[in-house]
C-alpha cells in the first residue's frame, strides 16, 4: 500500500501570514490538528499544529525555574495573547515531507521516528496531500480485517 492510496488529497493549507485566531478557527471547524504553511506557489514552507499554538501558553525553562509554580490560569489567560500572532511566529519551518508512492508503513516509521503525528506528501516540491499516523492505522486495520 502506498501514501497515495491513504492520504488526504488537497488538505487544508494555511499561509505564513494568516493569523493564529484564524488557523485555529478553521482547526476547530475542520476538526483537523495540523496544516501544511504554503507560500503563493504551493511550496511547502512549513507545518503549523494544535501543538505549535498551545505550547506558546506556555512558560519556558528558564520562567519555571524561576517561579514556585506556575499559574495555570495565567497560563490560560496566554491563550488570548497567542491569537493575534502570525502562523510564520508559531510554525514548525523544519518540514519533513513524503512522495505520493513511498510505501505507506515507511511514511509511518518517518513519522515513528519524528515524533510527529501528520506529514505532507510533496510530489517534485508540490504539496499533492497529507498523511497522518491514524490514516495508516485505519489503512491497516481494514487490511487486516477484509
Amino acid at each position: 500500500m502506498q501514501v497515495k492510496d491513504i492520504m488526504t488529497a488537497s488538505p487544508k493549507t494555511v499561509s505564513p501570514d494568516m493569523l493564529i485566531k484564524d488557523v485555529a478557527t478553521m482547526m476547530l471547524i475542520e476538526r483537523i490538528s495540523g496544516a501544511p504553511v504554503v507560500d503563493e506557489s504551493d511550496n511547502i514552507v512549513g507545518i503549523i499544529s494544535e501543538k505549535d499554538i498551545l505550547i506558546h501558553m506556555f512558560p519556558t525553562l528558564d520562567e519555571l525555574m524561576n517561579e514556585t509554580s506556575p499559574d495555570f490560569e495565567e497560563l490560560e489567560n496566554n491563550y488570548n495573547q497567542t491569537m493575534p500572532l502570525t502562523v510564520q511566529e508559531l510554525m514548525s519551518s523544519n518540514v519533513s515531507t513524503v512522495s505520493s508512492d513511498m510505501p505507506c508503513l515507511k511514511a509511518a516509521s518517518m513519522m515513528w521516528i519524528r515524533k510527529i503525528r501528520r506529514i505532507p506528501v510533496a510530489d517534485d516540491g508540490k504539496l499533492v496531500g497529507i498523511i497522518s499516523i491514524g490514516d495508516v492505522h485505519r489503512a491497516i486495520f481494514k487490511n487486516s480485517i477484509g
